[in-house]
């Protein structure tokens, strides 16, 4: 599965749908799946696990959690679904895809707490959400540290709380 998190649909969603005013807080999707958030995320780092790293191709990935609910999707049926993790594929998250042009749309967790983008690859403002610290950094993995002044943890930020299902 590695680098599937390259669709064919690039269109800047974060901008202006066609035909459409932005009326919500953060917009992304393609042509075909729409999604939108107009509550502020959870949880918004710079992630330097292996499995992003092995999923996106890039050598740290911009991820920003919102709860479940908060995040919606206009057309749910348009979705291919695969496991994030194809090392952990009975694992809670879910990559879905457009049906109909490949893009990377969100990570859906199956426990439905949290909902998961990656902004630069599915469509939305990078800068609307920027990270605030950095995730799973591992000195053993050879990679320079971080150095940019934001906070670096081994894993999510110590006061980070998973939300209740919805």
């Amino acid at each position: 599965m590695s680098n599937i998190m390259r669709g064919s649909c690039r269109t800047d969603r974060s901008k202006k749908r066609l035909g459409e005013t932005m009326s919500h807080k953060h917009v992304g999707g393609c042509d075909h799946v729409h999604t939108h958030v107009d509550h502020d995320p959870i949880d918004n780092h710079t992630c330097h696990c292996s499995v992003c790293k092995r999923v996106t191709g890039q050598d740290t990935t911009h991820v920003v959690f919102f709860k479940h609910d908060d995040l919606a999707v206009d057309n749910p049926d348009g979705l291919n679904r695969q496991p994030f993790n194809e090392q952990n594929p009975d694992g809670p998250l879910e990559l879905c895809t457009c049906a109909t042009c490949g893009t990377p749309i969100m990570l859906d967790d199956k426990m439905n707490r949290i909902r998961v983008v990656v902004p630069n690859l599915m469509g939305y403002d990078p800068a609307s959400m920027p990270a605030t610290y950095h995730a799973f950094y591992d000195p053993a993995s050879g990679a320079p540290a971080p150095d940019d002044g934001r906070p670096v943890y081994e894993g999510l930020r110590p006061d980070f709380v998973w939300p209740e299902p919805s």
